[in-house]
């Protein structure tokens, strides 16, 4: 026995009453779970957890940690929030396979798709891989501090085949089956799985559509069947247009293998929708997966990266202007009146939830009145006050938006719901318009601590157990013997998140908003310490995560 853990109040990841107990590490993986009082091995480092809660590192299957991993190693902020385990390639947007002369467009998709910095992606991306395996390599090759875990996503097999007609059309035949064999040596090489994507609001490079958006159900279905033939992975899909619920059923049985789709969020669809969704998704078969988010979807965003507005025609127009230009079009009266009938159909009832968040130029606003009143008391059309704001400093004004997810009851009916499985992170990625890598610290303070509406042993297992199951992540998500010694030690009078911070630490300065871990104490990666009494340490005992049949 390497370690032994005393004192703390085990709760094991599969929803189990929680319980006192110690708990011994040995090579990396859990030897012991014993009851309190276990005699010391000689040599031993013990650790006095004086009544903490310990549970099994938690596990976040929806990061898009693609690009920062190759310049940030302890992929913070999840490493601050009691997460040990991240899936990345989310929604098809792996930076591998790749070609190096698409190496730039990759950049420039994820910029508009994700919200990524241009200048840091460029500064920071290690682009010493071109396929998959390779990309796997390369993490295997740099120590990281968490274990990672990556998807093939359907972008990155169509541009790889299929170059700039990616985007523009369906494959042929040839091109379907040269992804399908892309594909297969991913799979062999260790990916997780597959990720594809369908929203509208899925604009990349240039304002054009993301190469997964022009894919045909006969592709789609023709590359989960790779999944299946190899006994392995599992499919994450993003909804849109002609592709739900019964397409997401179609995968599974295609496949034979999980599906697990993003994102079920409240306010989207009407009061009680996401019930109903879930009810479908039952109905229809296979092994399907609706992700929830346990936050609102809240969104910081300036004009000169105006994402959420992806699903307005018009805004297409802004995606597709260089930034320095995009100005030019919001201060053109012709293009405002273009896009101001739709967007009023589309984000009309946002505008009471929409607020001046950062600014200089205009201070008196920050936090104060919404934009429906402020529009009000002016005369104005919302949008047209949007705009007008924005251009008055130069589209630096910060507007924070509430999206989507913010009915809490019927977000508590869905956390309840078995059916379903906590994703939606989107660690990595928009890292300038939000913060939900704290997610899990979120699920503890506000879910159990706060509004009770979850027990501790139902939410670790929500963030542990269950998750490693859906994606098949052999040996982790619970304390047991043979099992990998991630854990975590939290306070669970404490545990939350600490207030967004605005920081300037990407590649080439560029910014992001970052959410300290309050209330947890101790977490170890493959028993290997890596935050010991709330101070991150140095170490970096991450391991890749490879996908296997099973």
């Amino acid at each position: 026995m390497d370690l032994l853990l005393r004192n703390g109040i085990v709760v094991d990841g599969t929803g189990a009453p929680a319980r006192p107990a110690d708990v011994g590490v040995a090579g990396g993986r859990v030897v012991a779970v014993t009851e309190p009082g276990s005699e010391v091995a000689a040599g031993a480092e013990v650790v006095d957890l004086d009544g903490l809660a310990l549970a099994p590192g938690f596990v976040d299957i929806h990061t898009h940690y693609d690009a920062q991993i190759t310049w940030d190693p302890d992929l913070s902020p999840s490493c601050w929030h009691g997460v040990t385990t991240v899936v990345m390639g989310n929604c098809g947007f792996s930076v591998a396979p790749t070609r190096p002369e698409h190496r730039e467009l990759v950049a420039r998709t994820l910029e508009n798709v994700e919200g990524m910095s241009l200048e840091a992606l460029r500064a920071g991306i290690r682009w010493d891989f071109s396929s998959f395996g390779e990309y796997l390599d390369s993490i295997e090759r740099h120590p990281v501090r968490l274990n990672v875990g990556a998807l093939v996503g359907h972008t990155a097999l169509r541009l790889f085949v299929m170059g700039d007609d990616a985007t523009e059309r369906a494959a042929t035949p040839a091109e379907v089956a040269a992804m399908r064999v892309l594909l297969a040596g991913a799979l062999s090489a260790g990916a997780l799985g597959f990720a594809t994507s369908k929203l509208h609001t899925h604009h990349g490079a240039h304002g054009r559509p993301v190469p997964s958006r022009l894919a045909a159900m006969d592709e789609l279905l023709a590359l989960v069947a790779v999944l299946g033939e190899q006994g392995r992975g599992v499919v994450q899909a993003t909804f849109g247009p002609g592709f739900n619920v019964p397409q997401f059923a179609e995968l599974a049985a295609a496949s034979g293998r999980p599906v697990t789709w993003t994102a079920l969020l409240t306010g989207i669809g009407g009061p009680g929708k996401t019930r109903e969704i879930v009810e479908q998704t039952a109905a229809a078969g296979g092994e399907v997966w609706p992700q929830v988010a346990c936050r609102p979807l809240v969104m910081q965003i300036t004009l000169e990266d105006p994402f959420p507005f992806g699903t307005v025609p018009a805004f297409s127009e802004v995606l597709a202007a260089p930034r320095e230009r995009r100005a030019d079009l919001y201060a053109d009266p012709a293009w405002r009146d273009r896009a101001r009938p739709v967007i009023t159909e589309q984000w009309g009832r946002r505008w009471s939830k929409t607020t001046v968040q950062e600014t200089v130029v205009h201070a008196v606003l920050r936090d104060g009145p919404n934009l429906a009143e402020l529009a009000a008391a002016r005369g104005l059309d919302p949008f047209d006050l949007l705009c007008d704001l924005a251009l008055e400093e130069d589209l630096a004004t910060r507007f924070r938006i509430v999206l989507a997810n913010d009915d809490e009851d019927e977000l508590a009916g869905l956390l309840r719901d078995p059916r379903v499985v906590l994703g939606l992170s989107d660690a990595g990625a928009h890292a300038s318009q939000l913060c939900d890598a704290c997610f899990s610290t979120h699920l503890l303070g506000h879910w159990v601590r706060e509004r009770q509406v979850l027990t501790l042993e139902e939410a670790v297992w929500r963030l542990s157990g269950q998750p490693a199951r859906v994606f098949r992540v052999a040996g982790r998500g619970r304390i047991a013997e043979g099992f990998a010694a991630d854990l975590v030690a939290f306070d669970p009078a404490t545990v939350g998140p600490g207030p967004l911070e605005r920081v300037h630490d990407l590649p080439g300065g560029a910014d992001r908003l970052v959410a300290r871990g309050v209330g947890v104490h101790d977490v170890w990666v493959n028993g290997t310490a890596i935050r010991r009494r709330g101070d991150d340490l140095p170490a970096r005992p991450g391991a890749l995560v490879r996908g296997v049949p099973g």
